[in-house]
């Protein structure tokens, strides 16, 4: 089965790739997919996600759309990935500019309120 793409708009996994926006490093939390979101909070959450197929999908979009290497979000989800594998303690900081990335991004007006 083949799906019809175009050139500027591609999905991987059922997870829309906007060529045209891809590390724009300005993100509208309007144009984060739904699937990446509800994944994203996850990560921010009491109880993040332990399959990393999930958590590392969140990260390539944040890697594509974002800031590249450089985005926070996509840092944390390396981060808890690398965290799970080797069975050693996340980095705190790194965590908390996670937080602070997605209130600048707004996902939440606080960060307390992603917890």
């Amino acid at each position: 089965m083949s799906q019809q793409q175009s050139p500027d708009n591609v999905s991987i996994d059922d997870i829309p790739v906007d060529i045209d926006n891809t590390q724009s490093a300005e993100i509208d939390p309007t144009d984060v997919p739904d699937k990446i979101e509800s994944i994203t909070r996850g990560l921010a959450g009491e109880q993040p996600p332990t399959d990393p197929i999930v958590f590392l999908k969140a990260a390539r979009w944040w890697y594509l759309h974002g800031k590249g290497g450089t985005d926070l979000a996509f840092q944390w989800a390396i981060e808890w990935a690398r965290h799970l594998a080797t069975d050693t303690p996340s980095d705190v900081e790194r965590f908390d500019e996670f937080l602070e990335y997605l209130v600048t991004v707004g996902f939440a007006e606080e960060r307390s309120t992603l917890r």
